[in-house]
């Protein structure tokens, strides 16, 4: 009598305990989860970023689109918290062609612009001769940084006039008579067999499996100093304008303004990017 009185004492104890631990695994919270819009496959930094956030119980979860065109509008329509994918001047221009009311909360990368070559073709910028043909991206503000980025290598001259997004209009010279094929980004490495050279933003190269520093021969200037274009081409982190104090979101951007997102993207990307928010500056492709 006394074993089996033991035997339902421990089994009372065994549920009890299990019970119990029931009870606490449900009062665990579920994480707060954001949505970020990107576009590429370059997003080892929001990895890094989940694990900052961890602690605070946020969770960003990425969704992927294909194009630039989408982000902002899914933004603006409610289908994605945050998105982290465009420049300030691609930023500023979309904004002003259909009214998004969203704003950028915080600095995180440059990608810069460079020529590939087709290696078949030419081997530097000074074997592109008259009936070359160059794929630049179609879209106004990266297509008019292209444009910008054929005068700083000595092929064009543009109308000063223009600013920050000529477009092919507005070449004044063509100190080459070079053939200027515009395309979506997104296509422009599968585009190099065909042409003398493509002018490639950082994350579609890096996507293509294109090394920024073998495999260009000229690049943006990513001096802030000689470059006065630079701040517009700095990447953002986006948020609807009405939500763009939500602290949630705020701690979404303070983890990514860290050493340990800027070392990710450093390592992750061999130089492809280069993080630029205050204090990244010291940490450099090597």
């Amino acid at each position: 009598m006394t074993q089996r009185r033991t035997i339902i004492a421990a089994l009372g104890a065994a549920c009890l305990l299990a019970c119990t631990q029931g009870a606490f695994a449900q009062k665990a919270p579920e994480p707060t989860v954001v949505t970020v819009g990107v576009v590429g496959d370059y997003n080892a930094q929001w990895d890094t970023v989940n694990e900052l956030l961890r602690p605070e119980n946020i969770q960003v979860k990425l969704v992927k689109y294909s194009d630039y065109a989408t982000p902002n509008r899914a933004l603006a329509d409610g289908e994605i918290d945050l998105n982290a994918f465009q420049h300030k001047a691609f930023l500023a221009n979309d904004i002003e062609r259909n009214g998004y009311k969203i704003t950028a909360i915080g600095d995180t990368m440059v990608t810069p612009l460079r020529i590939y070559n087709n290696k078949e073709k030419i081997s530097s910028i000074k074997d592109i001769k008259d009936g070359d043909i160059i794929a630049i991206p179609s879209d106004l503000t990266n297509g008019g940084r292209a444009i910008k980025l054929l005068e700083a290598a000595g092929l064009v001259t543009v109308d000063p006039k223009t600013g920050f997004v000529p477009t092919k209009l507005d070449i004044t010279e063509y100190k080459v008579k070079i053939k200027i094929r515009e395309a979506e980004s997104g296509i422009l490495a599968r585009l190099l067999p065909d042409v003398a050279a493509a002018i490639i933003n950082g994350g579609n190269a890096y996507t293509a499996g294109l090394d920024g520093t073998t495999d260009a021969i000229f690049s943006e200037n990513l001096d802030p100093k000689a470059n006065p274009q630079f701040d517009q081409l700095v990447n953002v982190i986006v948020a609807r304008t009405e939500d763009k104090d939500n602290p949630v979101y705020q701690k979404v951007v303070k983890a990514y303004q860290t050493p340990e997102t800027a070392q990710t993207i450093i390592s992750a990307y061999k130089g492809a990017f280069a993080p630029v928010w205050a204090g990244s500056e010291k940490y450099q492709y090597k």
